[in-house]
């Protein structure tokens, strides 16, 4: 068995200053009013290699946004034990507040519906370690509520986001919480 190659650590300082530098320039102004060159001068690096690591903005965007992902997965899967069908885990309030300060670059990537570039990553993600922990759990049906769940999610989420649904992130958590448990008791 082969390992994969350890990752040129440059190319992983450049990618963290592009990250960074996307990052206080959509603290500026919208994700679509960001140009390539302000983010390049930003980050101190030339315009050729941002192309080297990233296709356009908005892949550099997504990888930038990649911890929501994440933090998304993990605070979905936050309890052990029997879960409260009622209360979702601490963890899953405080992803929902911790989106706030940057709640107009998630829009841009995230869509209502769940869709987007960010919602395919969202999507496939929680898909996949749903799909893991039902199979693990010998549960039947478990691509189906394994893509119920990651649609659900994504949906609410991205709903949610664009102020189509009226909650605070404690509310909101335990909402999405109760249909999450819901679709697991369903089957």
């Amino acid at each position: 068995m082969t390992r994969p190659a350890p990752e040129d650590p440059r190319a992983a300082r450049t990618r963290a200053r592009l990250r960074e530098a996307l990052l206080a320039e959509c603290a500026e102004r919208p994700l679509e009013e960001v140009g390539v060159a302000a983010l390049v001068r930003r980050a101190g690096v030339g315009r050729a290699t941002f192309y080297v690591h990233y296709d356009g903005l908005e892949a550099l965007a997504v990888d930038a946004c990649a911890d929501v992902v994440r933090d998304a997965v993990e605070a979905l899967h936050a309890w052990r034990g029997r879960p409260d069908p009622v209360h979702a885990p601490p963890a899953l309030a405080e992803f929902f507040a911790s989106l706030t300060p940057r709640t107009e670059l998630y829009r841009a990537l995230l869509t209502p519906g769940g869709g987007g570039p960010l919602g395919r990553v969202l999507h496939r993600d929680l898909r996949a370690y749903s799909l893991r922990e039902r199979e693990l759990a010998g549960a039947a049906d478990a691509p189906l509520v394994a893509s119920a769940v990651a649609a659900t999610f994504a949906g609410v989420l991205g709903d949610w986001l664009h102020g189509l649904l009226d909650a605070d992130a404690a509310h909101i958590a335990d909402q999405v919480w109760q249909l999450l448990v819901a679709l697991h008791a369903s089957r």
